[in-house]
Order: C-alpha cells, then structure tokens, then sequence
C-alpha cells in the first residue's frame, strides 16, 4: 500500500478482515502488508505514528534501505518482497514508476496494480502505461475514469473503483431483512460478492470488478451476501436462506417504464 491516510489504512484493514475469513490469523494477514507514505515504509521504530498506522508496522530492518539513515521507499520494499498486489492511495502522481512496476512485474506473472487517488491528475500511474511495462499482464484498477488499455490487438477496459458497487447492495441487504446495524462481517461478505462477479473470472482480458451493465444484478448478489451476514451475526432477525433471497428479492424496486 502507497499511502498511510485514513483511506490507506481503511483499505489495509478491510483485506485483513478478508484474509481472516479465508483463514489466516489477526498477525499473519496484517505481516502481508507493507505500506509506504512520504517517509518510506512503516516500521516499529517510526515516531509520530497513530495507532492504526502502527497495527502495520515492520520491524526496524525489515527491508534494507538504500542510504543508511533512510527508510526502505517503495522500490526497495518492491523488491524485497516481491508483492502480488500495489494499491495507490497516496494522491503522488506517478509515484508508480516505470522502474517500480517493471521490477514489480518481474516476480509476479499476473501483478495487480490499483492506483485509485483521485482526482485523474493525481493518479499514481495511467493504466495504459501498466499495460505497457508489463507487457499487458497488468490487472489494472484505478480510482477515476481511463479509456480502455491496448493490449496488443485488445482494446482492454480499466475498471474503476467506486463505492456504486457496493452501496445499492448494501443498503437493499440492510432493508430487506431488518438489519440493526452494519457490521464488519457484513462489508467483509459484500465485497466477497463483488469479487465473485468480477469479468476477469471468465475473460483473461476482463476486469477486476464487474461489468458496470450488469450493476443491476451485482446489487442483488450484494444484497443477498449482506442480508445473509446480518442474519448470522444475529443483528437481523432469523431468517432461511430461500426466506432471505425471497426478502431481497420482494425489497427491491425496478424502474419499469411504459412502451
């Protein structure tokens, strides 16, 4: 993660909710996460910073860095530990370089690389450059709009972070079946949901999100996810699986319009 602010450390904390519920420990999931802010990556001997920020803290040492007296920054944390995945939430345009995602690319067959800072002037890299460096492998999401990615002779769509995936869902799960509240559970299930309908499942050229035409259907899956977290951490009443199905399904409205 580039970008130690509250959005940073939201996002780190939500895939660690995720990694719980694929089974890792508290400890293990959050040893999966480097972040790196201004000041390089975040260690035990950092001054200055808040205790959420600290949860993601390495030891002093972890990852060498370049000039003794400087924090390892993000090539060095790149290469030393040659990770999957590079999110963006740091608002340092271009802060992912082409250095920095070739060697990132190098020891990952299929990198995911997420620059989501907003507005477009502040993303961390323009999707067609991903593309470039990394010969197309790149599985490309950012945080404002971009034209689709050339990939030899694909026109590849970049998809874009938006919380529109999430909402509509979210709240047609909460109202169909009573919720009281809105639980980490409950989030952790909705974004599982909107993993499952991502189009690169199905399409080595898709996207890491659904199709934004089949938002309709992406909300029901949403909302079906949530109300079935609700009901089991018992913040909805007791409700069967067909019986939450047939809650969302009387709950939600369609726009029908007259020919």
């Amino acid at each position: 993660m580039l970008g130690a602010g509250s959005a940073g450390i939201g996002v780190c904390d939500q895939i660690v909710r995720s990694m719980i519920a694929d089974g890792l420990s508290d400890k293990a999931a959050r040893a999966q996460i480097y972040v790196v802010d201004v000041g390089g990556l975040l260690t035990e001997d950092r001054r200055g910073i808040s205790p959420a920020q600290r949860r993601y803290a390495h030891p002093a040492g972890a990852v060498p860095a370049p000039v003794t007296g400087r924090r390892a920054g993000l090539m060095e944390v790149v290469q030393a530990v040659h990770p999957t995945a590079l999110i963006g939430l740091s608002t340092a345009t271009g802060a992912f370089t082409e250095d920095v995602v070739r060697a990132m690319a190098a020891a990952t067959a299929r990198p995911i690389i997420m620059p989501l800072s907003n507005p477009t002037s502040r993303s961390e890299a323009r999707p067609q450059d991903l593309a470039d460096w990394t010969g197309g492998r790149a599985l490309v999401a950012a945080g404002s709009p971009f034209p689709p990615m050339k990939v030899g002779d694909s026109s590849v769509p970049v998809a874009q972070c938006n919380n529109v995936y999430v909402f509509p869902g979210l709240g047609l799960g909460v109202t169909a079946v009573r919720a009281t509240r809105i639980t980490d559970a409950m989030m952790t299930e909705a974004a599982s949901a909107i993993c499952g309908a991502a189009t690169i499942h199905d399409d080595a050229h898709g996207m890491l999100l659904p199709d934004r035409a089949d938002l309709a259907e992406t909300a029901t899956a949403v909302a079906c996810a949530v109300a079935r977290a609700a009901v089991a951490g018992g913040v909805a009443p007791p409700l069967s699986e067909a019986g939450i199905d047939d809650a969302v399904r009387r709950a939600r409205w369609e726009a029908r319009y007259p020919e």
